[in-house]
């Protein structure tokens, strides 16, 4: 750890390089105390002292201070020669109830649902199971379910993880000729009214289980757009609405296993038309070793809900299963590509 610690500016050596992503999760946890102690929010209007924020938040003033000075270095905070903290424009992003807050992304992927299932990651790696489900008892998604208050925060963080996606999607492909574009899974329906709010044409499903959808019409409403958008409830393991021209799965496939995406399709092949479309909008992996987010991901949807990441030509393979032909990728100016298919 001497390289660090010397400050030294030339490559770490790989023990150094080692030594940094072994402590990676130290940062992870810091952030999520600062964001449970809500210390954004306590420096929105003015700068305050250690012992200030301390008796607001109940905290010993000696452990907060050295707290605080840890979050500083890390650039959340700034400390004056009085030893007063003051928000950068970082630490904005942790408060509450702001635009483009990110304080339901940290507390739901720093939290205890994440951090305990992947205590469990080489359960994971050794069989291929949930670490999740091994520590919680039930899949992802059905505790979720039984969790209102966790279930909206999930919703809030796929919104802030994917929040450059929606736009980047509605502009990379045309949507300006579909008739009916139905959202398979589509939760609050960011996606489904950021597409309907760029092409005029266009009206839309959003179709989602009951407790999923439950935040969706005031979202739908912000925008302008109830008139054009209905909200069935349901499953897309059961069924999903029949006649659209456009169907869209945004982060569904790379939940599940191989045979729950299998039903899925299916049962969107059995509710579309001959000429219509499936639009699977995930991370496409390159292959090799360059670095991408979505090699991460992919090990967190093995250990979490069960599901993977995949390449073209694994998505290829996956389409053909369920009866499609993958006709392109479509690349956008996010994480993100357009997997455009058709029924064979």
């Amino acid at each position: 750890m001497s390289d660090i610690a010397h400050g030294k500016t030339e490559t770490p050596s790989p023990q150094s390089q080692l030594i940094q992503m072994a402590t990676a999760y130290w940062v992870s946890r810091f952030l999520y105390v600062a964001t449970r102690m809500n210390l954004a929010d306590q420096l929105a209007e003015q700068s305050k002292t250690a012992e200030e924020i301390a008796q607001l938040t109940g905290a010993t003033t000696s452990s907060l201070y050295r707290f605080m000075r840890t979050l500083a270095s890390l650039g959340l905070f700034t400390e004056d020669s009085e030893h007063r903290f003051s928000l950068t424009r970082l630490g904005e992003a942790l408060r509450t109830c702001t635009p483009g807050s990110v304080r339901a992304s940290v507390l739901t992927l720093a939290g205890e649902a994440f951090t305990h299932a992947l205590d469990h990651l080489l359960y994971s790696v050794q069989t291929g199971k949930t670490s999740f489900e091994k520590e919680f008892g039930v899949p992802l998604f059905d505790w979720l379910a039984s969790h209102p208050t966790e279930a909206s925060m999930f919703s809030e963080t796929m919104v802030g993880l994917h929040g450059t996606e929606p736009p980047a999607v509605a502009a990379a492909y045309d949507f300006a000729e579909s008739g009916t574009i139905i959202d398979v899974g589509g939760a609050t329906g960011n996606l489904l009214s950021t597409i309907l709010s760029r092409y005029p044409k266009p009206r839309g499903i959003l179709f989602d289980l009951p407790h999923v959808v439950a935040d969706a019409p005031e979202l739908i409403s912000a925008r302008g757009l109830l008139d054009r958008v209905k909200i069935e409830r349901g499953s897309f393991f059961e069924n999903v609405p029949s006649g659209g021209d456009v169907y869209l799965l945004s982060h569904i496939i790379h939940d599940w296993s191989e045979a729950q995406c299998l039903t899925i399709l299916n049962n969107c092949r059995r509710a579309m038309r001959p000429d219509s479309r499936l639009l699977i909008i995930e991370m496409v992996l390159p292959t090799g070793n360059a670095p991408h987010f979505g090699k991460m991901l992919d090990i967190i949807m093995l250990a979490v809900p069960g599901g993977q990441e995949r390449t073209e030509p694994e998505y290829r393979a996956l389409l053909d299963k369920a009866g499609f032909r993958l006709r392109r990728v479509v690349p956008t100016k996010s994480a993100v590509s357009v997997v455009e298919a058709a029924l064979i």
